[in-house]
């Protein structure tokens, strides 16, 4: 392919191609979900994404010489992860191409450019510029129906990424299990019951009344578990609250599991139902005939039959104590209730610079379904690269 000329996205009508690409790109793939059109430009909008206050974002168009696109990418950066990493690090991401490593070479090198005008020196890719529980990481094995806000794309991709010398950061993989399964590791139930019967500790998902204190339990142990790592950021409580308003149209309490010691928060489990297959019916637009298709499926049909965890944190000083495993345990003596939905579990997100979390997985019989892969480039070409370092490691 010649003459493939790169634009940047600054009119309704260039977004509007941005979003619609990818549904040419994937017409014949019955396993891509579109997601919904204002998912995709909420990252964008400078009112409602707070990552603008501190950075900036640039959407790209590849076009080719008869003036159809066949590329797009955003680059981004904020200055707090930028901080944290080794190098200045911005961010790269809603890569969609064809299978073109000059289309994908020439979107690449564009992103390079603006980055490192902006004082950057390397560039994290596919991620998203917002919270890493979504859009975050390249799709290499489990090529199967995403869940919600989670990266779809071709095999062909990793060849685009690896051949411009992209190289893996860390390993993201989604663990799969049946609900009705048995296959808990002995250990890991010793371990979780006499948590358990230690009268300090309780574990539980929210009642109708305490659901106005979850977002406060939510940034308490987020802030502890996981703010500060590799450019994580840390939320506030008016964040935390927004985050759960946004997610209020498909909660269902009985997949928000909290443990507490002495009656303050240590640890979560977020887990949401898998609504994928619902948006799949909507075309990218959550308009009134949407949402009354959306809820006639949610709680009508009752179309959802999967959950899926969202995000896990346990503040370190209670880690390695088996509070993981009782958590877990908690929620699983739950689900054996008759109007329990939920026939499968998938849990997003576990990366592999998290070797604890990775075990417990294994140790309650849930398997690896899916990969995806968080990739670096660094733009000094001679400069040394490391992978994600650890945490929770055993010593």
């Amino acid at each position: 392919m010649s003459s493939v000329k790169i634009t940047e996205v600054s009119d309704r009508e260039d977004a509007r191609r941005f979003l619609l690409f990818p549904v040419e790109l994937y017409k014949d793939d019955r396993n891509w979900v579109r997601p919904l059109d204002d998912d995709i430009e909420s990252v964008f909008d400078r009112e409602r994404n707070r990552l603008f206050r501190t950075g900036d974002a640039v959407r790209y168009l590849a076009i080719d010489s008869n003036g159809d696109v066949v590329g797009r990418v955003a680059a981004f950066y904020d200055k707090k992860s930028a901080a944290a990493a080794r190098q200045p690090t911005g961010g790269i991401g809603f890569f969609e191409s064809v299978n073109s490593r000059e289309v994908a070479f020439a979107l690449f090198d564009k992103c390079r450019d603006w980055l490192a005008g902006r004082g950057m020196e390397a560039m994290d890719g596919p991620i998203n510029f917002g919270d890493r529980d979504r859009w975050w990481g390249l799709l290499v094995e489990g090529f199967y129906p995403p869940n919600y806000a989670m990266p779809y794309n071709y095999q062909y991709y990793r060849d685009l990424f690896e051949s411009y010398g992209f190289k893996n950061y860390f390993n993201q993989y989604t663990y799969h299990r049946e609900v009705s399964e048995e296959g808990v590791n002995p250990v890991i139930m010793a371990k979780a019951e006499k948590v358990m019967s230690n009268p300090d500790y309780r574990f539980s998902f929210p009642s109708k009344s305490e659901m106005a204190s979850v977002p406060l339990h939510f940034m308490k142990v987020y802030n502890e578990a996981w703010a500060g790592y590799q450019g994580g950021r840390g939320i506030s409580e008016a964040h935390a609250k927004i985050l759960f308003k946004k997610m209020k149209p498909i909660i269902d309490r009985r997949l928000l599991w909290f443990g507490y010691y002495k009656d303050e928060p240590v640890c979560f489990f977020i887990m949401l139902p898998e609504i994928n297959p619902i948006i799949k019916r909507l075309n990218g637009r959550m308009g009134l005939a949407g949402k009354v298709r959306f809820l006639y499926h949610r709680h009508i049909a009752r179309s959802v039959k999967r959950a899926f965890g969202l995000i896990f944190g346990v503040v370190p000083s209670h880690q390695k104590r088996g509070v993981e495993g009782a958590l877990i345990i908690a929620f699983a003596n739950s689900v054996n209730h008759p109007r329990f939905p939920y026939r499968e579990l998938e849990f997003n997100w576990i990366g592999d610079f998290n070797p604890s979390m990775m075990h417990l997985m294994e140790q309650i019989g849930a398997s690896v379904k899916k990969k995806h892969i968080t990739y670096r480039y660094i733009f000094d070409r001679d400069a040394p690269f490391e992978r994600a370092a650890k945490v929770n490691v055993e010593r």
